[in-house]
């Protein structure tokens, strides 16, 4: 009897593993500004199109782009921002991604910081989302993946510790 469970339990875990799907990549952009008085760093958020939920601009890899230069697309799509965008990423997050037909895919975001220097009123998205310039802290509050929170909260202690360290005076 201890066999066939045993043999059973194999098939049960090759069969769940053949019909798993493999994650699929996608590249987001961490919008923020930094503000000279406190100093603070501020997160821009927006709002995704079907549930309206607080995320990060992202989207699909794009022929002929790089990762980060994709990123910086999608901020300008969907929030209409534009600045300086890191080629190195921050670190990545998982979620769940909903397709039509109710479908769900096991998604990685690898995110790009990217310095907002313009901010447009007339971008692609406009009328599909909301946008909120908020406090780290808060933006971790609103998201609602667990690793985009530890991100954004990573982000801006080093964001922190850089402009202390900047402000040090010469020895």
């Amino acid at each position: 009897m201890k066999r066939a469970l045993n043999i059973l339990n194999r098939i049960v875990s090759d069969v769940h593993l053949m019909f798993r799907r493999p994650v699929r990549e996608q590249y987001g952009a961490l919008c923020y500004r930094v503000r000279k008085k406190k100093p603070a760093i501020e997160i821009l958020l927006i709002t995704s199109r079907d549930t309206g939920r607080w995320v990060i601009p992202k989207g699909w890899p794009m022929d002929g782009k790089s990762a980060s230069a994709a990123a910086a697309r999608e901020a300008w799509e969907e929030a209409g921002v534009k600045g300086d965008i890191h080629d190195t990423p921050i670190g990545s997050y998982n979620y769940l991604k909903g397709l039509p037909h109710g479908l769900k895919v096991d998604c990685r975001v690898r995110v790009f910081p990217l310095a907002v220097g313009d901010l447009s009123k007339n971008f692609p998205e406009k009328d599909e989302r909301r946008a909120e310039w908020v406090s780290c802290a808060e933006a971790a509050s609103r998201v609602q993946e667990p690793g985009l929170k530890d991100l954004i909260l990573a982000f801006e202690r080093k964001m922190l510790a850089e402009i202390a360290a900047n402000d040090m005076p010469d020895a």
